[in-house]
């Protein structure tokens, strides 16, 4: 085995009113994609509270992924990622776009065929 370093830090704000600490993570300049699924978020609220916190910096929006997403969808929202030159990637809903969006973080950077990703774990 080849020795490695792993560093995956991870922080949640979790509870009541804690959208609005998203702006503790971001610095001035960052370059955000907001995932969504089916727009549940738009109906419950939750979304106007995203973009309330979020005001001010540069956000993309990236909906419709689908339960157990399709690479396909996801490929679309990389692709968004790359051009829009994205710093950050804040998923907002369940266990598909929070997976989804996982994806979506490593295929922008990676430089070979993103399916890899997912055939070899790359």
């Amino acid at each position: 085995m080849n020795n490695f370093t792993y560093d995956n830090p991870t922080k949640i704000h979790f509870g009541k009113g804690q959208i609005a600490a998203i702006k503790e993570e971001l610095t001035n300049n960052t370059r955000i994609l907001v995932t969504y699924g089916g727009g549940s978020i738009k109906r419950n609220g939750v979304y106007d509270q995203v973009m309330a916190a979020l005001d001010g910096y540069t956000v993309v929006e990236f909906g419709s992924i689908e339960p157990n997403p399709h690479y396909e969808t996801l490929i679309k929202a990389v692709n968004i990622a790359r051009e829009e030159r994205i710093d950050f990637i804040l998923a907002v809903g369940g266990g598909s776009v929070i997976d989804g969006s996982k994806f979506i973080a490593a295929a922008t950077r990676y430089d070979g065929d993103s399916w890899d990703i997912i055939t070899t774990g790359c």
